[in-house]
């Protein structure tokens, strides 16, 4: 296989992989009585109930007090993966807010590697191979997921092959959980989604069997709303799913939820302000943005350069457009650029686009010098084919063109 398109099957499928996504959900301090009467944590109440706070904490990005509780749970069972995979997945949503951080990447493999050991001896002495299927291939999933973001495609590769192994021995088995029912929604909807998007990969495909986009949806959807581990990592996806779809309304809601459940958890409020900025609702992306420059300002957890991109951005616009503020837009837009340098960000939307808007407001200053290098950088560290270099390349022939007229009036 060429190497992009090993790429290619590597990124699309760590998506489906990310079924390990699953258990994210704590346990703690379950009862000797529950434990007798249910051989897997997954469907013990007791160990939902307990579990329910430190879960809470984990999405709400206090993550200290999380591991705290874990760290019983592995007192608790200190032979089952659950414990493992759960402060796996903590180290893994501190990657969430800006995937090129690489800082928890090998804590986070190193206690999905001891998921892994566990759950294999489980498989080896358990009749039910479902529970430790599921979570040799949620953390086997993870595994894959940051050696594909790290373009470490042979160990990516590696990983991805046992997640799908392990994920297809728990296909179709929702009946006795609807934790189930989430791999099986990812698998129908990013089977169908894969080749449409990445053409390249038909050829590896068609060895598997096919999805059904809207059936992922439905599926995930029921998941997000009555499962217990893995109803957040279900939202999660479906807040991108919804974003491929363009399903808008679905995306701002969802998102809006999702924030309003958990409120310092950078990821959901980046969405719940893209949504309410896509949607046109501009008071409450201003105010969604300045919340997020705050948490940013006060050093909150998780709160960084990708976020203050994002919502610096935002209000450089509505300050722009909106409001015609353009010293306040001029401030907002050179804060996009700061953070998108700290995000190491040279051909995201959000550079580009306040490139050009500095641009357009040097040239209301009649500074046509500074606009002509703003646009002159964003065709450079542009894609070509980008709309904000086309607007770029465009403002350039104009400004030329204005230049020479002021040039033959002086002359004359």
């Amino acid at each position: 296989m060429k190497k992009n398109s090993l790429k290619y099957w590597i990124f699309g499928f760590t998506c489906i992989f990310m079924v390990v996504v699953k258990p994210a959900k704590a346990q703690l301090y379950a009862s000797a009585d529950f434990d007798s009467k249910y051989e897997m944590l997954l469907s013990n109440p007791g160990v939902q109930i307990e579990a329910t706070e430190a879960i809470n904490k984990l999405y709400n990005f206090k993550f200290a007090e999380a591991d705290a509780e874990f760290r019983w749970l592995r007192y608790r069972y200190p032979n089952h993966p659950m414990p493992y995979f759960l402060m796996g997945l903590a180290e893994w949503w501190k990657i969430v807010p800006n995937t090129d951080d690489t800082r928890y990447d090998d804590r986070c493999i190193a206690l999905m590697d001891t998921c892994i050991t566990l759950a294999e001896k489980l498989y080896d002495i358990r009749e039910n191979k479902i529970e430790p299927s599921f979570f040799l291939a949620a953390a086997y999933a993870f595994k894959g997921r940051i050696h594909s973001e790290r373009k470490h495609w042979s160990r990516a590769t590696f990983a991805g092959k046992n997640a799908l192994k392990y994920l297809e021995r728990c296909k179709g088995q929702s009946e006795i959980s609807p934790e189930l029912l989430f791999g099986d929604g990812l698998f129908n909807y990013f089977a169908e989604w894969i080749p449409d998007n990445y053409p390249l990969l038909k050829p590896v495909l068609w060895l598997f069997p096919k999805g059904n986009k809207q059936m992922g949806i439905q599926q995930l959807e029921k998941v997000g709303n009555n499962a217990f581990y893995t109803r957040t990592e279900a939202r999660y996806f479906l807040l991108q799913i919804y974003g491929y779809e363009n399903q808008y309304a679905k995306s701002y809601d969802l998102a809006k939820y999702s924030w309003e459940t958990y409120p310092d958890n950078p990821y959901f409020e980046r969405y719940y302000l893209r949504s309410a900025f896509v949607r046109g609702n501009s008071d409450e992306a201003e105010k969604i943005a300045n919340s997020i420059l705050a948490k940013i300002d006060a050093g909150k957890t998780g709160y960084e350069a990708v976020s203050g991109r994002n919502a610096a951005y935002v209000l450089a616009y509505y300050a722009n457009n909106y409001h015609r503020d353009l010293p306040k837009a001029k401030l907002y837009y050179q804060k996009t650029l700061d953070y998108s340098t700290q995000a190491k960000a040279f051909t995201s939307g959000y550079y580009l686009a306040s490139l050009v808007g500095l641009g357009r407001i040097a040239e209301k200053e009649k500074n046509y010098d500074a606009a002509r290098e703003y646009y002159k950088t964003a065709v450079d560290r542009g894609e070509k084919k980008s709309t904000q270099v086309k607007e770029a390349k465009d403002a350039l022939s104009n400004l030329n063109k204005v230049r020479r007229e002021e040039r033959r009036k002086q002359r004359n």
